[in-house]
């Protein structure tokens, strides 16, 4: 399972990219709010998630018209947490919210692997 997990990482670190720079162009560029910046964020990473984890984490064989709406529920939960915790921890930390979204992908990241490997793919 252990290399699993550092493929589901791996594999969200261009999901990350996607979100994060979405993330500071939202805010820096557009000035947005930092927690709907981030939550679009989320929404763009997953995208780019779900192709790189259906084919290279879990090495799925699962059709797509079942994988993708699991898929969509575990992100959906995952976009949910990931607000919250950018929210709590932007209250904590201010106008250093990449703090704020580092331990919130770190959450995120923790809470979608399992639901992943034993329900989407």
């Amino acid at each position: 399972m252990l290399p699993q997990f550092v493929r589901y990482a791996g594999a969200g670190v261009l999901g990350t990219a996607a979100h994060y720079a979405v993330l500071v162009t939202l805010v820096q560029g557009a000035f947005v709010g930092v927690v709907a910046a981030s939550t679009a964020g989320a929404v763009v990473g997953a995208g780019v998630n779900y192709l790189h984890n259906h084919r290279y984490t879990f090495a799925s064989r699962e059709a797509h018209g079942r994988a993708l709406p699991h898929f969509a529920a575990v992100a959906a939960g995952g976009i949910a947490l990931n607000a919250l915790v950018v929210a709590g921890m932007f209250a904590l930390v201010g106008p250093r919210y990449p703090v704020a979204q580092v331990v919130a992908t770190l959450a995120v990241l923790v809470a979608g692997h399992l639901p992943n490997r034993a329900w989407t793919f």
